[in-house]
């Protein structure tokens, strides 16, 4: 086995990781399918491979240049054949939704056919979620429910309230949706792991299917409902609609990667024994391409066929899907993400060593963003009509992280930095971009809408006080709003210091509220708060600022506090020069 390193900032995430499985509970809310119901439940045990395996990393990726070098174009023995491939269809065997599953469609193209153009990206409302969202990005059916996954899987209406909860009893993967309205998803951190297939409509179990370890693989599903994924203990697996394993194969190591379908139903993953797969429908391998390293990521089929795919070796590769021959490799780093495209065919993709990259189709880079974090695990691009780029950031810090939009040019459109981002978004029917978001240190989740506020939504708050004042001082403050619907309101309130209330209420329409704060620091401070109705309809934030230059605590006093505390003996003295000093105070 090749040797790699692991880098010493993500070792202390990967420890906290591994603990999570202590904390998790590992019962359904529903009858799990015994092995006697399920003859595939708890047969795979022997591939249980450790944490700290699974996460390596190829040797001196950290702190290398991986575009020190150009592009290569390799001299095929197989090019890919002159008879024109026909363009595949978007959607295979997932709902016809606006974005039924991971990077939308079973090529991974990352593409919408709806535009962000008219978008505001205003957070129009952000859903709690019970538990980090690290791996699962959200959804959408056909009625405009978002399904997302925590330690739970939420069905939440488009208003962003919750329509129905499914527990599994351990931590979700992404999820897509088949023709027939049911949600296929892994679980992982637990001994068994399951597939679950549940309704989408109220969240109830249809079945579930045993492996004997993580999924962090996100199904496909074919035209003919099979289901696609893999799971830690290397096993490539086509499970039937109901429940049913069609076959499985055995890579011999890891796999994190996720299915991706041609139009002639040839199933493509990488496997942590370094291999890109090409499978045929039955089962039985077509070809197989050996990278540099491990392949994290999943693959993502261009429109001519050409497999995309990155590697743990630093490159970008594109396949001939004929024979897997390369076609050519690009040296842009070390990443776990899929590629996306463009609607001219652009690839798109971040890596870890904080770039983001525009290509060609022919391998060649286009245009390089330097992001604020690190691209990491599932945060492949999701790409809108009009070619706008949405894709999320983290850094190592507990919490913080951003989620980006870029224009096709590669100038920033957008940014949101509220915490990790680390999933693809989903892009609805009305342009609204929906991503998940994690703070590690809290191990809490957020859903988030970006979109056009209602316009029924409360109107932005009238905030009146002191607008100059002295540090650690409590200052009042009034704040008040009005429903158009004359429906009861909550308020939320960021002081600009970086502490920010809950939602406050349920108040009256117009109802003014009283709150008091300080700040410790100098400063100059601006006041945000919005309101929300009990429809849970966001307004826009109403804004004040405040200039806080003078300290509270008198100089002198502060510079006779410091003497007392070095020469407690002296104060006898002291206080006489305290008493001489009235005129100060």
């Amino acid at each position: 086995m090749k040797r790699k390193s692991i880098s010493k900032d993500l070792s202390i995430v990967f420890v906290g990781l591994l603990c999570i499985p202590l904390f998790i509970p590992t019962t359904f809310n529903t009858t799990v399918l015994s092995s006697e119901n399920n003859p595939m439940a708890h047969t795979i045990n022997s591939h249980n491979n450790s944490l700290s395996e699974l996460h390596r990393f190829p040797e001196g990726y950290l702190g290398k240049s991986f575009i020190s070098e150009p592009c290569e174009t390799a001299a095929v023995q197989n090019p890919i054949k002159e008879k024109p491939i026909n363009p595949l269809p978007l959607n295979g065997g997932p709902m016809d939704s606006p974005w039924p599953m991971y990077s939308h469609d079973v090529r991974h193209t990352g593409l919408s056919p709806y535009s962000t153009v008219e978008n505001p990206l205003t957070e129009k409302w952000r859903f709690l979620l019970s538990w980090d969202s690290f791996y699962s990005g959200p959804i959408l059916d056909c009625s405009g429910t978002i399904i997302c996954g925590a330690d739970v899987l939420y069905g939440i209406y488009p208003n962003g309230t919750e329509k129905w909860r499914y527990n599994p009893g351990r931590t979700i993967e992404s999820t897509p949706i088949d023709e027939n309205g049911v949600i296929y998803f892994g679980t992982i951190w637990g001994q068994p792991n399951y597939l679950h297939a549940i309704y989408s409509n109220n969240g109830t179990q249809k079945w579930v299917y045993a492996v004997g370890n993580s999924i962090t693989s996100s199904p496909a599903i074919g035209s003919d409902g099979t289901i696609y994924f893999a799971d830690w203990s290397g096993y490539v697996r086509a499970v039937s609609p109901n429940g049913t394993q069609k076959w499985a194969y055995h890579t011999g190591d890891v796999i994190t990667s996720s299915p991706a379908i041609g139009n002639d139903g040839t199933i493509y993953i990488g496997s942590h024994d370094d291999y890109v797969y090409a499978f045929y429908p039955n089962g039985t391998v077509k070809w197989q391409y050996q990278t540099g390293n491990w392949v994290h990521a999943s693959p993502t089929i261009g429109s001519d066929g050409t497999i995309y795919i990155g590697s743990d070796d630093g490159y970008l590769y594109a396949l001939n899907p004929e024979n897997g021959s390369m076609i050519w490799r690009c040296n842009i780093g070390y990443t776990w993400c899929s590629p996306t495209l463009g609607p001219d065919g652009t690839i798109y993709l971040g890596v870890w060593e904080m770039k983001f990259y525009a290509i060609y189709p022919n391998g060649t880079i286009k245009w390089t963003y330097n992001a604020p974090g690190r691209i990491w695990f599932g945060s492949s691009a999701t790409v809108s009509s009009d070619g706008t780029i949405f894709f999320g950031t983290t850094k190592q810090d507990g919490g913080s992280g951003a989620l980006i939009a870029l224009n096709p040019d590669g100038t920033e459109r957008f940014k949101n930095t509220y915490g990790y981002f680390a999933t693809s978004p989903a892009i609805g029917d009305d342009g609204t971009v929906y991503a998940a978001s994690f703070n590690y240190a809290g191990m809490i989740g957020h859903l988030h809408a970006f979109g056009s506020l209602d316009p029924n939504a409360p109107i932005a708050p009238t905030i009146t006080g002191q607008t100059n004042g002295k540090i650690k001082k409590t200052y009042t403050y009034t704040f008040t709003s009005t429903s158009p619907l004359e429906n009861n309101i909550y308020y939320l309130v960021d002081w600009g210091d970086g502490t920010t209330t809950d939602w406050l209420g349920p108040y009256n329409s117009s109802e003014t509220i009283a709150l008091n704060h300080s700040w410790e620091k100098k400063g100059t401070y601006v006041i945000k708060a919005r309101a929300k109705d009990t429809d849970n309809l966001w307004g826009p934030w109403g804004t004040l600022s405040v200039n806080m230059p003078c300290s509270y605590d008198k100089p002198v006093m502060n510079f006779l506090e410091r003497v007392l505390e070095r020469y407690p003996h002296a104060f006898p003295i002291l206080r006489y020069i305290l008493s001489q000093c009235k005129t100060f105070f």
